[in-house]
């Protein structure tokens, strides 16, 4: 009976995503206003306080997908958040030892290569990664903060966007400081 209740729930949520096309993780209304929930893929609860932990990479891929943001911990004593635009970009400015985090972390994980999560157009693709949004049209909304020291034990690897007032920008965690973007 519990599979079937769980069944249920999974293909109600997965019909409701393809309806609207949109999810929102945390709450029902999340942070995007209402005029723009059209343009929005993923967005997140405004809770003020919590973020989005990029996975820890110990080998980084020598072809990833454009687009691809990690927290490159092939050297654990010089951990940096990236992105991958056709080459890696340092999105940390510095490096942040978190060689005791990840003491704490496996050291192998095998996991099959189909295994993602996929939101937005295909059901099937081909681009590589942990969580795919796909739409030619959407974007994902980050979790937003007034300011990174609402956040009470933010995690390395940490992506925010920073909503305060003449200081809108991205935010990103290493470990030990928080890295900053102006758009």
């Amino acid at each position: 009976m519990k599979s079937l209740a769980k069944l249920t729930l999974i293909a109600a949520a997965v019909l409701s995503g393809g309806a609207s096309a949109q999810v929102i993780i945390g709450d029902a209304v999340g942070t995007a206003p209402a005029a723009q929930k059209t343009s929005v893929l993923l967005e997140f609860a405004n809770t003020n306080n919590k973020g989005i932990i990029l996975p820890y990479v110990r080998t980084k891929s020598t072809a990833p997908t454009e687009g691809s943001i990690i927290l490159d911990a092939s050297n654990p004593a010089d951990a940096r958040v990236k992105y991958y635009n056709g080459s890696w970009v340092d999105l940390s400015g510095q490096g942040a030892d978190i060689s005791t985090i990840l003491n704490t972390q496996p050291t192998t994980v095998t996991e099959p290569t189909e295994a993602k999560t996929i939101i937005g157009a295909s059901t099937s693709s081909v681009t590589d990664g942990v969580l795919v949004l796909e739409s030619t049209t959407k974007a994902m909304v980050l979790p937003q903060v007034d300011d990174v020291n609402n956040i009470p034990s933010p995690s390395p690897g940490m992506i925010v966007f920073v909503r305060k007032e003449g200081s809108e920008r991205l935010a990103v965690f290493n470990g030990s400081t928080w890295g900053f973007w102006k758009p």
